[in-house]
């Protein structure tokens, strides 16, 4: 047996890509896309005929250049969220524009706008992820959302504060960043590899998870942003992990069994105390933790940056068809 197959015995596996071909390949539960992805995909010859249709029907609805664009970055995420849908027995994740992190109304709104186009296309809202930033107006973005019926992954989780708070809310599933805490307590050490039975990105997610078990809140921990494969086994167990096509590829030529790490059982054994957090509480916990402040801004610039890629892309495109 495969260290992929073994794993999807304890957990749901999810492809962080939008490649279509390797989300066929290797048959994750679910998909997420994110901007990078997208305009990675979107040049690709085979996925033409999907920007084609978001070109058409951008103009279609009108507007000035501005509009089509917005319009045509709307109607290609949710062109190739439909693909995969096609693909994966479950649910896919749409990423809200991280311009919007600090814009709670402005998430609810595009939030909104995104389960529609999904809906016009005959997709229930049960299969769709709505993915915004772990902020406090991400969070109660989430919230008003979860709220009716659209359910949401709440991303660039870095501090236990942002899990609580998410859970709080009742979304329906956070994505910790595993490799990127990982990478920050790295540098942090002068460079020096961290052993993997003391990753701080491992030990992150595993806390996250224990409390979420141990006090029986339904938001789901989906591990994220792995940098290696021992990141992954070590989380078998957790209630889902996205992991991109390369170390799924690795995985998949592996031949091992694998034991999960983490269980519902033990976490009801853990010492975590139960914690309640408002604005200010939820500002000043995670504020105390220099590695999460740091990732979360560093993570909201690097997807804003990612996505004026993916709109230059799509003005060029526009104005070529105008």
């Amino acid at each position: 047996m495969s260290l992929l197959d073994s794993l999807k015995k304890y957990t749901t596996v999810v492809a962080d890509t939008g490649d279509i071909e390797a989300i066929s390949k290797y048959k994750p539960q679910d998909a997420t896309t994110n901007p990078s992805l997208l305009l990675q995909a979107a040049q690709l010859p085979q996925y033409s005929h999907l920007v084609e249709k978001a070109l058409d029907d951008a103009a279609a609805a009108g507007g000035d250049s501005n509009t089509q664009t917005e319009n045509f970055m709307d109607t290609l995420s949710v062109n190739f969220g439909l693909e995969i849908l096609k693909i994966v027995p479950g649910r896919v994740s749409t990423e809200v524009d991280s311009s919007l992190s600090f814009n709670t109304e402005g998430t609810i709104e595009k939030g909104r706008k995104l389960i529609g186009l999904y809906e016009k296309n005959g997709i229930s809202r049960e299969r769709i992820l709505i993915k915004t930033a772990s902020t406090w107006e991400g969070i109660r973005a989430a919230e008003k959302l979860e709220q009716e019926g659209i359910h949401c992954n709440l991303t660039l989780l870095f501090s236990f504060a942002q899990a609580v708070a998410c859970a709080e809310a009742k979304v329906t599933l956070i994505s910790p960043f595993v490799g990127r805490i990982y990478d920050w307590y790295k540098k942090d050490k002068g460079g020096a590899e961290i052993p993997a039975d003391q990753d701080p990105g491992v030990a992150s997610v595993t806390k996250i998870y224990n409390y979420y078990k141990k006090f029986g809140y339904k938001t789901q921990v989906m591990g994220a942003s792995f940098r290696k494969v021992e990141q992954i086994t070590l989380l078998a167990g957790c209630d889902l992990l996205t992991i991109s096509p390369d170390l799924l590829a690795k995985l998949g030529d592996s031949d091992a069994e694998l034991k999960p790490a983490l269980t519902p059982e033990a976490a009801k054994g853990s010492d975590l105390e139960q914690i309640h957090l408002d604005e200010k509480d939820f500002r000043w916990l995670h504020n105390t933790d220099p590695m999460a402040v740091e990732k979360l801004s560093q993570g909201i610039r690097s997807f804003y940056a990612d996505s004026k890629k993916l709109e230059a892309y799509s003005k060029t495109l526009v104005h070529e068809k105008v």
